[in-house]
């Protein structure tokens, strides 16, 4: 799983011109991921406003408005891929965009139904 970290509203402060070239570099790490076959799905999140966090508040689950993390950069989507190996996990994720304005790309293995990773 590559988990697409970056800072909300980044792209508002990028030009047109650079937004552009933003996407058009995702769209063609996803055209080559989708023909390799690597490719098993991936979502944008909506915006962190959106959020809500549960948390344990005087021994019962509470809802609270918004991720409230102590961070810059927000968790803003993911791509399941399919790889040969970890480290060519790594090499997509080294190429996505984001990474260039600041945003991160964590990547974490899908745990099977046995659980044997833990």
């Amino acid at each position: 799983m590559l988990l697409i970290w970056n800072r909300p509203g980044f792209t508002e402060e990028l030009t047109e011109r650079e937004r552009t070239a933003l996407f058009g570099e995702v769209d063609e790490i996803m055209k080559e991921l989708t023909e390799s076959g690597e490719l098993i799905g991936g979502q944008a999140l909506a915006d962190p406003s959106q959020t809500r966090t549960i948390r344990l508040a005087g021994g019962h689950p509470e809802v609270i408005d918004g991720p409230f993390m102590e961070s810059k950069e927000q968790f803003a989507g993911y791509l399941a891929v399919d790889c040969d190996s970890p480290q060519r996990a790594a090499e997509i994720a080294a190429r996505w965009p984001d990474v260039r304005f600041g945003g991160a790309m964590e990547v974490r293995p899908i745990m099977d139904e046995a659980g044997t990773e833990m």
